[in-house]
Parts: structure tokens; C-alpha cells; sequence
């Protein structure tokens, strides 16, 4: 594994995306299949919303099964990062822009973050430009429109779902 495909996961967020996947897979491929098979038991398939509504969810819920092998064949399950101030996934970290504006986000997987909290992949322009950052740095990325914005470190410590 390199670094550039791991996905760093608590035990609590590796075990709760665990069963989701294993419900996918299992009952809830079965239900969806039972939908799909009394709806076309309906008739006409081309005019049957029912049908096309439950082939729409299956391939949705087949995409999210997709998505979360690959993030559960990725994961670097563990503890916290360490309390020690520096920007890594995993890590709860404040940044503030030029204009004094603070931002609070979890640097890290959507999965790991709890409802409400913000995520930013390690990945991305602004954390891969703040990764491996201390309290009090400066670092500056590429916004979409590709002007430079500057930010400066405020406080990084362990995310707690």
C-alpha cells in the first residue's frame, strides 16, 4: 500500500462501514432483488416506476458497495494520531485565511467523520499543502480557479468521533 491510497480509519468508523458492507451484500441485495422481482411481476417494464425506481437504487447500492471494498481494502485501522500538533489524517485541524476567517475541518475520509463534521481528503489541494504542518505554519494551495490562497495553521489535534 502507499501512502497516496490509504484511508485512515478508527476501529469504531472500520467497523461500523463493516457492516454496512456486509448488510449490503446480504440482506440488503436480497430485499433490493425482491423489489425488483415483484415490481416486474407488475407487467409492462417500460411504464412500471416501480421497476426502474428499484434498478436505480440496486445500482446505487451496488456503486456504494464498490466504494466501500475499495475504502475497507485501504484502511490503516488505529489509534489516533498523535497529540503532538502536526497536520496528518486523522487530525481535527483549524486553519485560518488572510482575512482572519477560521476553518475547522477533519483532515481525513468523509467515512471517519461523524454527521456535521466536515472532511477534507489529505488529498486535496489544501491538505496535501497543510500535511505535515505544525501549530502556527503558513501554507499555500491552488483554489479551483487557480488563484493562490494562503492559510496558517491554528490547532491540530486527534479527531474523537
Amino acid at each position: 500500500m502507499t501512502e497516496n491510497t490509504v484511508n485512515w480509519l478508527t476501529q469504531e468508523a472500520y467497523d461500523r462501514l463493516s457492516g454496512e458492507l456486509e448488510y449490503l451484500t446480504g440482506p440488503g441485495r436480497v430485499e433490493l432483488a425482491k423489489r425488483i422481482e415483484a415490481a416486474r411481476d407488475e407487467g409492462d417494464l417500460r411504464e412500471n416506476g416501480g421497476y426502474h425506481a428499484a434498478k436505480e437504487e440496486q445500482g446505487k447500492a451496488e456503486a456504494r458497495i464498490r466504494q466501500l471494498q475499495e475504502l475497507l481494502r485501504n484502511a490503516h485501522v488505529g489509534q489516533a494520531p498523535p497529540d503532538d500538533g502536526v497536520v496528518e489524517p486523522g487530525m481535527h485541524v483549524t486553519v485560518r485565511f488572510p482575512d482572519g476567517d477560521e476553518m475547522t475541518f477533519l483532515l481525513g475520509s468523509r467515512e471517519v467523520a461523524a454527521d456535521g463534521v466536515e472532511a477534507y481528503s489529505e488529498k486535496s489541494p489544501l491538505g496535501s499543502a497543510i500535511s505535515g504542518k505544525k501549530v502556527g505554519d503558513k501554507a499555500n494551495y491552488t483554489l479551483p480557479n487557480g488563484t493562490e490562497m494562503a492559510v496558517t495553521v491554528v490547532s491540530a489535534t486527534p479527531y474523537a468521533a
